[in-house]
């Protein structure tokens, strides 16, 4: 419980996020779906953090430092707040990309695809953030031994994103069934609101460079999916935007 609550205290911003996701989630998924997503995600991105701090695959080696430990919840070398942080992020991007790609019904491929893509641009921001922790309340929680030509980040850590973002909506989508989303915009306001909280703090530390680069991408990004979205709207008869089509 000491470090149940410790985790809480140390990590508010964390579970914020997380109580904004299960506002949102419950909203548009039900509660039982949301929590079924939470069960999915969360375990596969423990496993996936678990393998790299061991083998580098999927999103490069890397090493936990451990400095927070007796202060916050981990399992084995991985903090709680880490993996758990998947959960929202992933289900934010699977609402932006029903959003964009609603009107055509996409397919489950496609639709955990576009997640895991939309989450790594999420990451473009978050990891070289991160690996400044000890310039912010985060701390120096993790480090790539040998670097990355990304703001110290390698680009394997971004191919690792997609690929555990499309994996875990995947997984959950097979067994959600058609329509399982009724309203996507607040969790896409969680997308934009994660990428403000992170870009906020990145011009906090003074990285002024990763914040440009950050919210050119992002804006060009958002500039793209509402041009591939009402494009989609007028060459289909736009069925409920949310709904899931099939695989």
């Amino acid at each position: 419980m000491d470090l149940l609550t410790g985790t809480l205290v140390l990590r508010p911003y964390v579970f914020a996020f997380v109580a904004l996701f299960l506002a949102a989630g419950c909203a548009d998924l039900g509660w039982r779906r949301t929590l079924a997503f939470g069960a999915t995600v969360s375990p596969l991105a423990w496993l996936a953090e678990f393998s790299s701090t061991r083998t580098g695959v999927p999103f490069g080696l890397y090493r936990y430092t451990g400095a927070t430990r007796g202060q916050e919840l981990y399992v084995a070398d991985v903090p709680l707040m880490d993996s758990l942080s998947f959960t929202f992020l992933a289900y934010a991007a699977f609402c932006l990309a029903r959003g964009a790609l609603g009107p055509r019904r996409p397919s489950r491929a496609a639709l955990a695809l576009a997640t895991g893509l939309l989450m790594m641009a999420l990451d473009v921001v978050i990891d070289p953030l991160a690996v400044r922790g000890d310039r912010w309340f985060l701390g120096r929680v993790f480090f790539y031994p040998e670097g990355g030509v990304y703001f110290g980040v390698p680009l394997s850590n971004f191919a690792g994103w997609v690929v555990v973002g499309a994996a875990g909506v995947g997984l959950w989508l097979r067994g959600a069934g058609a329509g399982a989303g009724r309203r996507a915009w607040p969790g896409i306001a969680l997308y934009y609101a994660v990428l403000a909280f992170n870009l906020a703090v990145t011009a906090w530390i003074g990285e002024w460079r990763l914040v440009g680069v950050g919210a050119a991408l992002h804006a060009a990004l958002a500039l793209a999916l509402g041009q591939v979205h009402f494009a989609l709207r007028r060459s289909a008869g736009a069925p409920r935007t949310g709904e899931i089509g099939p695989v």
